[in-house]
């Protein structure tokens, strides 16, 4: 399992890939944070796939600049894309979030949040990511129409301290900037750490995707004003079930259970306030079956 940096969105997709290695028993599984580049997924997955790895599954952070080597990839192995897709690519199917849908709801949360409208600038480690460019544009589609005004996608390349920054700086040069969305897991806690650096809590209204610890407390304490959280537990699972049926038991994609559109949704969950606390405590316990 290559992941697309580190966080601990990738924390609970390795607490399900390993919930699969202890359940079949006859697999090991390898899980590898990339870092937001091309060039370290490519150096993980050419690393595995020398040492004989026969099924990957990878979030990938540039789907047309990966797609030549994905195929090339899939010559060796079978490959999967999970969370982030590469659609014009060799991948035998996807596995994760419909994001567009989830963009959507994303919007939707943001029209809860202003009523009235506003200025809103929106954060994600990489534009170019398909998840982070479907999200968008479903969140664009909610959005139409209203007085809520996007002023701009500001990436941060996986850089966490970057994406604080970036928060920061948007309230310096936006005096009037009404919210900040995070699409990406570690984007809610550095927006909510500049909006309380500069005072704002409440003021500018923040709207999150994922479940970081730091999002689900910034929800019940009333800073966030929602979140979209996605299934990484599931992705780590089921992307490993699916992997085993292909590489191990030797399945053909129908067989293994992959539709004909190549495309496996998992659902989404819209959190309020109130309600982080119980998922956090679902999450812990994610964590603690890797201890």
């Amino acid at each position: 399992f290559v992941t697309n940096n580190s966080s601990d969105f990738w924390v609970y997709a390795e607490a399900g890939a390993r919930k699969a290695e202890a359940e079949f028993g006859d697999i090991a599984v390898e899980f590898k944070n990339g870092d937001g580049t091309t060039a370290r997924q490519r150096q993980i997955v050419d690393d595995l796939l020398i040492r004989g790895i026969k099924g990957v599954a990878i979030s990938s952070v540039d789907p047309k600049g990966q797609t030549e080597a994905i195929n090339g990839w899939s010559k060796d192995a079978a490959i999967i894309c999970v969370d982030s897709d590469a659609s014009e690519s060799d991948r035998i199917t996807y596995l994760g979030t419909d994001n567009v849908a989830a963009g959507r709801k994303c919007g939707e949360l943001l029209k809860e949040a202003l009523p009235e409208g506003g200025k809103v600038m929106v954060f994600v480690g990489l534009k170019d990511a398909q998840n982070a460019l479907e999200r968008f544009n479903g969140l664009k589609e909610a959005v139409a129409g209203t007085a809520i005004e996007i002023i701009d996608l500001r990436t941060d390349g996986g850089d966490a301290a970057k994406a604080r920054a970036n928060a920061e700086d948007t309230i310096t040069r936006y005096p009037d900037i009404a919210a900040m969305v995070g699409l990406w897991s570690y984007n809610p806690p550095a927006i909510l750490a500049a909006v309380k650096a500069a005072g704002m809590e409440g003021k500018i209204k923040i709207v999150a995707f994922d479940e970081d610890p730091a999002t689900l407390n910034g929800l019940d304490a009333g800073y966030i004003h929602g979140t979209i959280c996605q299934n990484p537990y599931r992705f780590g699972y089921e992307s490993m079930v699916l992997l085993h049926k292909l590489a191990v038991e030797g399945l053909a994609p129908d067989a293994a259970g992959i539709p004909e559109s190549r495309v496996i949704h998992v659902d989404t969950t819209v959190l309020h306030q109130g309600e982080g606390q119980a998922f956090k405590e679902t999450c812990d316990a994610y964590k603690a079956g890797l201890n």
